[in-house]
Parts: C-alpha cells; structure tokens; sequence
C-alpha cells in the first residue's frame, strides 16, 4: 500500500532551530510519531467521556472490547 504525504509545516523561533540543528534527530519522523500518539490519546479521551456520559445517564452500555481494549493499551503504553 502507498501511503500519500502531506506537508505541514510549522514555525519555531531561531534559537531552538539552532538548538534542533544541533541534535542529530529525523524531526519529521519524531513530530509524526509526536502527533500520532497525541491523536490516539485524543481518540481514548473522548471514548472515556463518552462512557462516562453513559453511565450518568444511567445507560451503562460500553462498546464492546472497550474495556479490554483500553487496558491492553494503557499497559503497553508503560
């Protein structure tokens, strides 16, 4: 499968460029990684509330594999 990339591009101020120029990192592999881990903890945020939604109004109903799901990923996360 060919995946398609898009550009996106964002400013930082001269001095942590320079300090970024200094570290020998792939940055556009880190931000990638930097910005999927923080859309999937967005996505788990928003299942949760939506849960807890649920249950105050007395629902109780969790998709199912949520809860199995969730601590599968909170562990590896560790």
């Amino acid at each position: 499968m060919v995946r398609l990339l898009r550009t996106v591009t964002f400013k930082v101020d001269e001095e942590l460029k320079k300090k970024m120029s200094a570290v020998k990192i792939n940055w556009s592999k880190y931000v990638r990684g930097a910005i999927r881990r923080r859309v999937k903890r967005e996505k788990r945020r928003d299942a949760a509330e939506k849960l807890l939604e649920s249950l105050k109004s007395g629902k109780h109903i969790a998709p199912k594999g949520f809860v199995n799901k969730t601590i599968r990923e909170m562990r590896e996360a560790r």
